[in-house]
């Protein structure tokens, strides 16, 4: 005999939480280190001005690492928020519109990220 408690639950996908939990930590982990990296390069020799700050993301390689940790910002965002929508806008519509929305935004501050750090 077996007991039915409540309705059939449909199930996304194997593991479909852990992986966005791991993917919060990750990111979250990438943004404490180059937070550290920053304020590391800020602490160093005298007072901050613009020259400072401009030569600290002169290199290419720091261009390519900010953009790097700028995507993990955003996958770090868009994980968190799709999970809050999911979660609170029970409306099927209403929560498509909302996501579409967050993806348009966040891809519009990739591409302002990517003319910021290259100056197109």
């Amino acid at each position: 005999m077996s007991t039915n408690y409540g309705t059939k639950r449909v199930v996304v996908g194997a593991h479909y939480g852990v992986r966005d939990w791991l993917v919060q930590r990750a990111t979250a982990v990438l943004m404490a280190l180059f937070t550290v990296v920053i304020v590391a390069q800020c602490l160093t020799s005298g007072e901050m001005n613009y020259v400072k700050w401009a030569g600290i993301f002169a290199p290419q390689w720091m261009r390519v690492l900010t953009f790097v940790m700028i995507g993990s910002i955003l996958w770090h965002a868009w994980v968190g928020v799709r999970d809050v929508l999911m979660d609170y806008v029970k409306a099927f519509a209403a929560r498509i519109v909302l996501q579409v929305a967050a993806i348009v935004w966040l891809v519009g501050c990739a591409g302002w990220a990517l003319q910021v750090l290259w100056r197109f």
